[in-house]
């Protein structure tokens, strides 16, 4: 009996959650005691989750494993372990691997090991369906509140929160504990809620940096406040690691930004989202940064973060900080270029 592998892709990381969370309740009322597992591709060896998959547990029935970044798995013999297991007679109903990636494809390889049917590409929402999930998402209620949303306050959620799912429903469940049942929220309420208690991240940072109607003295000013508060932060996306693993994935959409609008090429609505960028919001934001970086320039910028990351990473966090100043001031002031020297002081 084959494996039971799945394979989830794409950016609409709310929808594709909400999948594998209705797959582990089937998979524990089916079995009873299960053990579940959630790796990341970065971080742990394919062999070690097939391993896990194998030895099962004395303590459950099943085991239920998901891994993450699956866009990451493209190493001939992490392939060849995978389809080895995926293939084996001894396999049975009780193990499931989910592999997903945030990308819309993986390598090609790894998705051949994949039954089509166990495959599914979580597109993002477009604009229109955005602002119908928020006021569902209001109007259904949670803790026995039910809210009412205008039309400015819509347009200034999907401003401020990325478009997913996830993040909408997140940002969208903090008005439940602050307004009665029956309110209508309106933008100064989303101003108040939202706009100043935002948590800022690797993407607000890379947002700070593209503000075109700003000087590049002004847009390094708020890139270094930004990028303080988030190492201030407490939260799990605050690591200097973190940070630089979001301003890489930045500069790669940029990069095939420019890619796919090489030549003055005119990509339509589908186009546009098959590549990743699904709401007017980020379309503008890439519009904007392909005006500040050339495709070199997001290439040299990419090459400049890894060796950052690989400086960090062996030097420990002493630096850390210093090292992601000058990162942002080489990003920002030079478009890439490495600080060689010192540089004399500006003024803000």
């Amino acid at each position: 009996m084959a494996a039971s592998v799945y394979l989830f892709t794409g950016p609409e990381f709310g929808e594709k959650n909400d999948k594998i969370d209705s797959m582990k309740a089937d998979f524990k009322k089916k079995f009873g005691e299960v053990d579940f597992y959630r790796y990341y591709a970065s971080e742990t060896a394919v062999d070690s989750v097939v391993s896990d998959l194998q030895s099962g547990s004395l303590f459950a029935s099943a085991t239920f494993s998901v891994l993450r970044e699956a866009e990451l798995v493209k190493k001939k013999d992490e392939l060849e372990v995978l389809s080895d297991w995926i293939s084996s007679p001894e396999a049975d109903s009780g193990k499931v691997l989910v592999l997903v990636s945030d990308e819309y494809s993986v390598d090609p390889k790894l998705e051949k090991l994949v039954p089509p049917a166990n495959k599914k590409v979580f597109w993002g929402l477009d604009e229109s369906k955005k602002e119908e999930w928020i006021r569902n998402f209001l109007n259904k209620g949670a803790f026995g509140v039910s809210l009412g949303i205008d039309d400015g306050a819509v347009s200034l959620i999907l401003d401020l929160v990325d478009g997913d799912t996830a993040s909408l429903r997140s940002e969208c469940s903090r008005f439940f504990l602050c307004f009665p049942s029956g309110h209508v929220v309106s933008a100064d309420d989303v101003e108040k809620i939202l706009a100043h208690n935002r948590e800022e991240s690797a993407f607000t940072l890379f947002e700070a940096m593209t503000e075109t109607q700003l000087p590049p003295v002004k847009r390094l000013e708020n890139a270094l406040s930004i990028l303080q508060k988030i190492s201030r932060s407490s939260s799990k996306t605050s690591s200097p690691v973190s940070i630089l693993a979001g301003l890489v994935s930045c500069f790669r959409k940029l990069a095939v930004w420019h890619s796919i609008h090489a030549g003055g090429a005119y990509l339509d609505d589908f186009e546009l989202k098959k590549n990743g960028f699904t709401s007017k919001k980020m379309r503008a934001q890439y519009e904007r940064a392909s005006r500040i970086w050339t495709f070199g320039q997001a290439s040299a910028i990419i090459a400049l973060i890894s060796s950052v990351d690989m400086e960090i990473r062996s030097s420990g966090s002493s630096f850390s900080d210093t090292n992601l100043f000058l990162l942002v001031y080489s990003i920002v002031m030079k478009n890439g270029a490495s600080c060689a020297k010192y540089e004399s002081s500006f003024e803000i």
